[in-house]
């Protein structure tokens, strides 16, 4: 069991046990957390200490035109757990798949999140429908794009949650009856200029990161497409484990040969690792596991436009000029 593995164990025996995270745990876990977001040991004590003011962050989670994946793959993060997450790091404050209240209850939660004194952070999973002044999305009535322009525009930081609320995802695939569009494009002219998080799903520690980042020392650089290069900084095939392979002109032609039993490079299996800029390879989900060590190609999920840009997802989508 790796070391993380047995950390993650522990905060979850003490959860169970009513107990909160020892002194010990806490720092073991600001650590972790330093790791992810490419900073030495030594700063998890400035992360330690944004953390334990004694007002937590509180954070607004909308939900758009999605299938609730990237909410399902924070809810299996394991450093820290979900409860951890959400009870000592951070205030989740609303959030539609989480919270107990529901109809004019879950309304009024949401109107007291957005007056908090102290402000607060959104984050928006799944795209907005543009179309007909956003009349095929809607939340009690008012449409998303109505609610998340109120909400997102009063937020001390807004996050795009997922592919979908980065870039419009499947929602956004031809021929897009919707008008379905990401954070950035709906909300920008109304001034939002949102984080994206992307991935089908993320990673669950590239938002724990990107918080903490907002805490610690304000928006984090970004790249062209509003990625944190702390987590979106390389290509996928970069840190890819099958990467000598690829060098040697190793291939797997098919998914049931020894040769992709034997890690051989899955790009002509339609592996898009090598122009897809994501952390899966080092990060890995829940620590444990990714694409293509399970023997899967990588679909370029956090990339704009990879729906349409990619799929099929088996073909070989080699560039111009790429021989094998």
């Amino acid at each position: 069991m790796s070391s993380k593995t047995r950390l993650a164990a522990t905060l979850l025996e003490r959860q169970i046990e009513g107990g909160r995270m020892s002194r010990r745990d806490f720092l073991k876990f600001c650590a972790l957390v330093a790791a992810a977001m490419g900073m030495e040991a030594g700063y998890a004590p400035t992360i330690a200490a944004a953390l334990e003011s004694k007002q937590r962050p509180s954070v607004v989670y909308m939900h758009g035109a999605e299938c609730t994946g990237c909410t399902e793959g924070l809810l299996r993060s394991i450093d820290p757990y979900i409860d951890v997450l959400i009870m000592e790091v951070i205030s989740l404050d609303y959030c539609e798949t989480l919270m107990a209240p529901s109809g004019k209850a879950a309304e009024a939660n949401l109107e007291t999140a957005i007056h908090n004194p102290n402000g607060y952070y959104c984050a928006i999973e799944g795209a907005i429908p543009l179309r007909q002044g956003g009349l095929y999305g809607q939340v009690a009535g008012e449409t998303m794009l109505s609610l998340f322009a109120k909400v997102a525009g009063n937020a001390k930081g807004v996050i795009a949650m997922g592919s979908c609320a980065s870039y419009g995802g499947i929602q956004a695939a031809k021929p897009n009856p919707s008008g379905a569009a990401g954070v950035g494009e709906a909300l920008g002219p109304m001034g939002v200029k949102p984080i994206n998080i992307p991935g089908c799903p993320p990673n669950p520690v590239n938002f724990i990161g990107t918080v903490v980042h907002l805490l610690t020392q304000g928006v984090p650089a970004l790249d062209g497409y509003g990625r944190p290069t702390m987590f979106y900084g390389s290509t996928v095939h970069d840190k890819c484990p099958r990467l000598p392979h690829f060098e040697a002109g190793r291939f797997a032609r098919g998914f049931e040969t020894k040769e992709a039993r034997d890690g051989w490079c899955l790009h002509l299996l339609g592996c898009r690792g090598p122009y897809t800029y994501n952390n899966c390879p080092t990060a890995q989900f829940n620590q444990t596991n990714w694409p293509v060590r399970a023997g899967a190609p990588c679909i370029g999920c956090s990339e704009p436009d990879f729906w349409d840009a990619y799929a099929p997802f088996s073909r070989d989508v080699r560039m111009k000029g790429e021989s094998a």
